[in-house]
């Protein structure tokens, strides 16, 4: 899709409004300007698909799936076969009608390999999509599933209309076209993208008529410009960043307990990370809670023990990592470092509180006579040009559910397999999860899972974040609920604030 684009089939839909009030949203250009209108690409631009799509399934407020372009599921009872039934009269952006067919067109493009969606680990689960009638559709799996629900919530499983999209399942569709709440305007990943209000949005009447996606790349630079008013709200803050917005009336700050984290990854098919025992080396070196209130202050994480399920998920495995500086040095020893060990690290601000968790880490990591040398990387391209390109490197990821995150970072196939986690047997032991249809057996399949990651992973997963973010004391409707799940269709700007 060129930058810049005119939908110009799009906007003669979009009717005037009361308000001509502008919101305007940062986005960190983590692509580098490549970033893609199609949700399912591998440089997805997540602002804007948030607001123009609309998924089948979204997060309820508890966190279980809800309706939204399905009102309903219901399985076989071996849980093989999911029928969804559709909300009816939704129109996409350009009139078209949406139906079952876009549903089967949306879900089995991301298994496509030409595209290599990083969804597709996640969703090859699905074996074929059988159109019943212009409202339902049903889902045929290649296994059990008995959680597929929680699949098709996730943020990048949009339903596209698949006439727009030609009905090619095998190439990016990026007209831009959905049955969101906002329609694009113009299309410019490194400027400002625009967005208006779709006025037969089947939600409702949306809060505010336009949405505006600043690229800022830079977390300071985002902060200064929410400071000055340049833009309305920022996702999330570092503890230093917070006093800049905390009781001030120009402003709101929300905690957010969620399942987000920001982590440091070891490329467990590289030297000297192929040895387990340096990987768990490093990772017992860390005092968690210390490094949590050293980086998000006090109240701003849970404690993790390097798996990616958060204490919300019914799945969570409790685990202790207590530090060990005495047990890191003997896997050290073992493992052939017994005088110590200097590695690299890669970190940049790409995500809150990266560079200085780096920086705890590597105080206390000395401890065990682990060496780690910080290498400053540009946030401007940093997911394109350094995360998964080099051996040890800053990452950071939203809530997941836990078959997700598992299945899409952790299944030796999948494209976001950052770690490079190569096991079969970890692989056999993710589908089994899946079909368990015993919640407890399921539970203990999902917690043995876990366990394996702490004791032999590359992640170092050290606190799950109390998301802190701050807007403008003008915006109204945002519920303190976790990234994925608020509904900027809510969101009211007024002229001034309250």
């Amino acid at each position: 899709m060129k930058k810049s684009l005119l939908l110009s089939a799009a906007v003669a839909l979009l009717g005037s409004a009361a308000s001509a009030e502008t919101l305007r949203i940062p986005h960190e250009l983590g692509y580098g300007g490549s970033e893609s209108i199609d949700p399912i690409s591998p440089q997805r631009f997540y602002e804007a698909i948030q607001n123009v799509y609309s998924r089948l399934v979204r997060q309820g407020d508890d966190g279980h799936p809800s309706a939204d372009l399905a009102l309903s599921w219901e399985p076989t009872p071996d849980a093989k076969e999911w029928t969804f039934k559709l909300r009816p009269d939704v129109t996409f952006h350009n009139g078209n009608a949406f139906t079952a067919e876009d549903v089967a067109f949306s879900l089995m493009r991301t298994q496509s390999e030409t595209i290599d969606s990083p969804t597709k680990g996640v969703m090859e689960v699905i074996d074929h999509v059988e159109v019943i009638d212009a409202l339902t559709a049903k889902v045929v799996l290649k296994q059990t599933h008995a959680d597929f629900p929680l699949l098709v919530m996730d943020y990048r499983i949009k339903m596209l209309d698949a006439e727009t999209c030609g009905n090619d399942l095998d190439a990016l569709c990026e007209s831009g076209i959905g049955t969101g709440p906002y329609a694009m305007v113009s299309y410019d990943p490194l400027g400002t993208t625009t967005l208006k209000r779709f006025d037969n949005y089947y939600g409702g009447t949306v809060g505010t008529e336009n949405m505006e996606l600043i690229a800022i790349a830079d977390q300071d630079a985002r902060v200064a410009a929410l400071q000055a008013g340049q833009i309305d709200f920022i996702y999330a803050l570092s503890a230093e960043q917070v006093p800049l917005f905390a009781n001030n009336p120009n402003f709101t700050v929300q905690s957010v307990p969620t399942g987000r984290w920001v982590g440091l990854v070891m490329n467990t098919q590289e030297a000297p990370f192929d040895d387990p025992r340096v990987r768990k080396a490093i990772r017992m070196t860390a005092d968690r809670d210390a490094l949590g209130k050293l980086v998000y202050g006090k109240g701003g994480y849970i404690t993790s023990c390097d798996h990616p399920v958060w204490s919300g998920d019914q799945y969570r495995a409790e685990i202790e990592c207590a530090r060990d500086i005495e047990g890191a040095k003997a896997l050290l020893a073992e493992a052939g470092y017994a005088d110590g060990l200097t590695v690299e690290l890669f970190v940049s601000d790409i995500s809150e509180g990266a560079v200085k968790m780096a920086e705890v880490l590597q105080n206390q990591a000395k401890d065990a006579g682990i060496i780690i040398e910080l290498v400053p990387a540009p946030s401007d391209g940093y997911w394109g040009d350094v995360w998964m390109k080099e051996p040890f490197f800053a990452t950071g990821w939203s809530q997941r559910p836990t078959d997700q995150i598992l299945n899409e970072a952790y299944r030796s196939t999948a494209t976001w397999n950052e770690t490079g986690w190569n096991s079969a047997e970890f692989d056999a032991k993710l589908d089994a999860a899946r079909g368990e249809l015993d919640f407890d057996k399921r539970k203990a399949l999902y917690g043995e899972l876990q366990n394996e990651l702490w004791e032999t992973g590359g992640s170092f997963i050290p606190v799950h974040l109390n998301t802190v973010r701050a807007f403008s004391a003008k915006l109204s409707g945002i519920q303190p609920v976790e990234d994925f799940s608020i509904r900027y269709e809510d969101v009211v700007k007024s002229a001034s604030g309250s």
